[in-house]
């Protein structure tokens, strides 16, 4: 069978990847910045002889193995990290920093791309056992949400075969071993707004010569969590989150302007819209009330799209995900988000994204059963988060050697 036959191969890389993943995890880099990353993988995937393309939109990476005719399946794996302070006391935690900024993979991403590159290099070591095109594809700055317009931007669609599926995969705070997956939507669009409101500074004592945005944000900041807790059905999913709120330089200057910063969780676009608009609502309306003298400035500074599932690949991959881990797991929704779904969408072709564990399962099944679940385990982006190396790795590689020999088996 195509797929054992593939995946025999991975005890005499198991070690390799280990050491690839600690070296990619002692060296995180920023978004647009992952150059020795991108290097790394690149000559990694060259020995193994595939033609590899670097430097698209910036620092991204592509490697495609033609092995006949047959389906092309490209597969996707992000690659830069976070401006976190490690606090994993790991004996290969980063002690990165870019500038004044500590530096940490507290995503995955180095679980991603040593997975990637481990699947890749089965492949390319078991030619015989399957056909058609494999294509590689290592995004850069997808925690910015920029990442893949820069490929598609820099011509990636015209430098790559055009593929029949895209896949994708992501590490989660789930027990190593476990693989999810789950047709339809899956990640959430992310929308990120800058909200400033305007108001008149005074002197602390003399807050009647003022119009005070301190209050004015304050105000705000409560009203929006009613947007969800009053204005969507309990049945409907969403997220809305203030992270950020700057305003005056000392107790006793009232400042003439308030930043908020928010985020907002949907997972479809009527949703997405309805929330958006009781946001501006909510805004103008506060500072109207407050007697503003100048309407808000709310700016868009971020924006994801959902990751939808395509139904026909998710089958595809949860059956052959059911014969080879021998049960598949339907994922919950997430409240993450990605920018991998523009990658298909730029090529026109079908996609599928899944998740798999990277906790210790002890840890996870105690904590499970406490009932403490969301307090013990470190989720991603935490300063604490660590995928255990084993068995995070080997399944990371399997799950996508087997979904890709879904198409390419011969």
């Amino acid at each position: 069978m195509s797929v054992h036959q593939v995946l025999t191969g991975l005890n005499a890389v198991r070690a390799d990847l280990e050491e690839f993943y600690r070296d990619l995890h002692r060296h995180p880099e920023l978004g647009l910045r992952e150059h020795r990353t991108a290097a790394k993988v690149a000559q990694a995937l060259r020995e193994d002889g595939y033609d590899v393309t670097e430097g698209i939109g910036g620092t991204g990476v592509t490697a495609v193995l033609a092995n006949g005719p047959g389906p092309v399946v490209m597969a996707r794996a992000d690659m830069d990290a976070l401006p976190v302070r490690e606090q994993t006391g790991l004996p290969y935690a980063s002690t990165v920093t870019d500038g004044d900024q500590p530096v940490m993979h507290a995503c995955g991403h180095d679980v991603h791309v040593t997975a990637l590159t481990g699947c890749a290099r089965l492949l390319a070591r078991a030619r015989e056992s399957w056909q058609g095109t494999f294509v590689a594809l290592f995004q850069p700055s997808e925690e910015n949400g920029d990442g893949a317009d820069a490929m598609i931007d820099d011509g990636l669609t015209g430098r790559v075969p055009t593929p029949d599926v895209v896949l994708a995969q992501h590490v989660l705070p789930y027990p190593a071993g476990y693989v999810g997956i789950r047709a339809g939507p899956f990640l959430s669009a992310a929308d990120s707004l800058e909200v400033t409101v305007h108001g008149r500074g005074a002197h602390g004592s003399k807050p009647e010569s003022a119009v005070d945005p301190v209050v004015m944000a304050a105000m705000i900041v409560v009203r929006l969590q009613t947007v969800v807790a009053r204005e969507l059905a309990a049945t409907t999913p969403a997220v809305l989150t203030v992270g950020s709120i700057h305003a005056g330089s000392g107790p006793n200057i009232i400042p003439d302007r308030a930043v908020i910063q928010l985020n907002v969780r949907t997972y479809d676009d009527v949703t997405r819209a309805h929330v958006l608009e009781a946001i501006d609502r909510i805004v103008r309306a506060e500072c109207a009330a407050s007697g503003a003298r100048q309407a808000p400035v709310i700016r868009r500074i971020a924006s994801f799209p959902p990751t939808v599932n395509d139904e026909e690949p998710t089958r595809r991959v949860a059956a052959a995900f059911a014969d080879h881990f021998g049960e598949t797991h339907t994922i919950d929704l997430q409240t993450a988000s990605e920018d991998m779904s523009l990658i298909p969408q730029a090529f026109g072709a079908p996609f599928t994204y899944w998740g798999f564990g990277g906790t210790d399962p002890a840890e996870y099944a105690e904590a499970d059963k406490r009932g403490t679940l969301a307090r013990d385990i470190p989720v991603n982006h935490n300063p604490r988060f660590a995928p255990v190396v084993q068995p995070t790795l080997d399944t990371g590689v399997t799950a996508m050697a087997v979904a890709a020999l879904a198409w390419l088996a011969a």
